[in-house]
């Protein structure tokens, strides 16, 4: 597990730059998630680790292909001091877990280990043994994010074919 530490205002063309937006999958996507902002990110990013990024992250424009593009990279969850509003929606709406905890983020650095509980928002920073606490989603978020995604809840719940 790899953390991925960048500052404030990581914007969504940073996450997924705009030319990209035809890509034809997911994974495509994934290839050229933070590009401009860290050449390596795509090809050394593996299933589990975390970004840890600043204030207002993922500012921008409001397109899902941003929290779509790290989620396909295999990113566990990313935690941030704030989050841009629409981020936040969108990576609900895509099922991928996100959580504010500007403490966490002024003590974790890269190269340490970290643990997440999402239902109770406890981050463990297992290099340094402190622990911080983010506000842990309401039960029904959870939920979207367990299925998902908001489409993919809505069709568990039998609301949406």
């Amino acid at each position: 597990m790899k953390i991925y530490k960048y500052g404030d205002n990581v914007d969504t063309d940073v996450i997924i730059p705009a030319r990209y937006l035809n890509a034809p999958d997911e994974k495509s996507l994934a290839s050229h998630c933070m590009e401009d902002i860290d050449a390596a990110f795509a090809s050394t990013v593996e299933a589990g680790d975390i970004v840890v990024g600043g204030t207002n992250f993922g500012c921008g424009s409001s397109r899902e292909h941003a929290p779509l593009a790290i989620k396909a990279c295999g990113v566990k969850c990313v935690i941030a001091k704030s989050f841009a509003r629409i981020f936040y929606r969108n990576a609900i709406n895509i099922g991928f877990p996100i959580l504010e905890c500007p403490e966490a983020v002024d003590g974790i650095s890269p190269g340490d280990t970290v643990g997440v509980d999402f239902q109770s928002g406890a981050i463990v920073n297992k290099t340094t043994g402190k622990t911080f606490q983010a506000a842990p989603f309401p039960a029904f978020v959870n939920g979207i994010i367990e299925n998902g995604g908001l489409l993919k809840s809505l069709k568990a719940r039998g609301v949406a074919k």
